[in-house]
């Protein structure tokens, strides 16, 4: 089965379809996560669209949208790769769709983020090694690091990590999203069962599962065996 980047290789690879309305070059567009048409899905991972904004379709399809469904939105061309028909595809306002344009600077783009990926994961590697917490930890704060790397990031903390003291840091970092941030709380778990310590409920400074006062605030708390 073929990968999305074997696709968009040969893809690349042959000559772009002219747009039969405008006869304009028709760009390469990564479909979005929903579905189209008959709600089967695309069927394909890229397509070509004509973005062109003065193609009959495009600058026409506004009013006859208007008059007929009362809505704002208009058409652009669309045709699979390796098909011969073309289509129309609904599109709402004048950058929609604009957002997966496949272009030389989008796909210089994803070569740098993948080399990026690659570089902090050997990074990682090394500092598994080597039990380098503050350096994994330097690099799950910080947010120019490709956010697969911060992710190894946080799961590597849990593994390994055998110092309580990673733990304030770690939950002082603003997360890219909610499953960095239940994946944090998880490596926090993991840190504080390997360390037999815990946060107090009440100050949330860290002491021992077993203590039943809690050495910073003086508050009684349940022990935890």
């Amino acid at each position: 089965m073929e990968t999305k980047e074997e696709f968009l290789s040969q893809m690349l690879a042959q000559a772009k379809p002219i747009c039969p309305h405008c006869q304009k070059e028709m760009d390469i567009w990564e479909v979005p996560p929903y579905t189209f048409s008959d709600g089967l899905g695309w069927g394909s991972p890229f397509v070509y669209v004509c973005f062109n904004d003065n193609c009959p379709v495009f600058r026409e399809g506004w009013a006859s949208i208007e008059t007929n469904y009362g809505h704002k939105s208009s058409y652009r061309c669309l045709r699979y790769p390796f098909e011969d028909n073309f289509e129309l595809m609904t599109v709402f306002g004048m950058e929609g769709g604009t957002e997966g344009l496949v272009t030389k600077e989008s796909l210089n783009e994803q070569e740098q983020l993948k080399e990026a990926i690659k570089t902090g994961f050997s990074i990682l590697a090394d500092c598994y090694v080597n039990q380098d917490f503050l350096k994994i930890l330097s690099m799950l704060s910080d947010h120019n690091e490709p956010v697969r790397v911060r992710m190894k990031a946080v799961e590597i903390l849990g593994d390994i990590c055998d110092t309580h003291e990673a733990v304030e840091p770690m939950r002082n970092i603003p997360p890219y999203n909610e499953k960095m941030k239940e994946a944090i709380g998880e490596a926090i778990a993991k840190i504080h069962k390997r360390c037999f310590t815990r946060e107090c409920p009440f100050c949330l400074e860290i002491i021992k599962r077993r203590a039943n006062t809690c050495k910073h605030c003086g508050k009684n708390v349940d022990p935890v065996v």
